[in-house]
């Protein structure tokens, strides 16, 4: 093989490793019916939903929506983020007033003003790792992570160079306050089940 030759074969194999290429692979796999699918850095991510986890989405997005029209607040809807290879469904997104689709029908991530994941056992690592990091870059202003199995919820605000400066932990049963935030609200937790 010549070294064009090389070239070209590394060109389409780097062409193969795009978002849109690895999502459109998995539309045409068997993903088994209530599985989450996410890709970190490169890597897939599938996820069973389980009850506790969907009750705790469900509140968020209920709680948002008294202040958010419908239109605003997404769950599992694909945003593209910056880093290698990063197509995340978060729990809940809240999109900006006024943002628009990119050329390929996708929400920018720039245009995220909240996302907020519900800890599962297997992917507990992402939300509170390279997820975060990806939030911050892009400049989500809220993340809260929700965790049932520690009862918890963790809120990180002021992102900065690829981290949140400001971080905010409260047990299940107390309020998350974010009325100091641009979502100018606060989160009741009480309802929220552990896992």
């Amino acid at each position: 093989m010549t070294v064009l030759e090389d070239r070209i074969e590394m060109a389409h194999e780097s062409e193969e490793l795009t978002l849109d290429a690895l999502f459109e692979r998995l539309e045409h796999m068997p993903v088994p019916e209530g599985y989450k699918v996410e890709i970190v850095e490169g890597a897939v991510f599938m996820s069973p939903q389980r009850d506790a986890h969907w009750e705790i989405i469900l509140d968020i997005v209920e709680q948002l929506r008294t202040k958010y029209p419908r239109k605003h607040v997404k769950s599992d809807v694909r945003v593209d983020y910056p880093g290698h290879l990063n197509g995340f469904a978060s729990d809940v997104t809240l999109v900006a007033e006024g943002a628009e689709k990119d050329s390929k029908g996708l929400w920018r991530s720039k245009d995220i003003e909240f996302v907020a994941e519900v800890i599962s056992k297997g992917t507990a690592a992402n939300d509170y790792g390279p997820k975060k990091i990806a939030y911050a870059l892009a400049g989500v202003l809220v993340y809260l992570v929700a965790d049932p199995y520690q009862g918890k919820c963790h809120l990180y605000t002021q992102p900065k160079d690829g981290e949140y400066l400001t971080e905010l932990s409260v047990a299940f049963g107390v309020d998350v306050d974010m009325t100091t935030t641009p979502l100018e609200l606060t989160l009741k937790t009480d309802e929220f089940p552990r896992d």
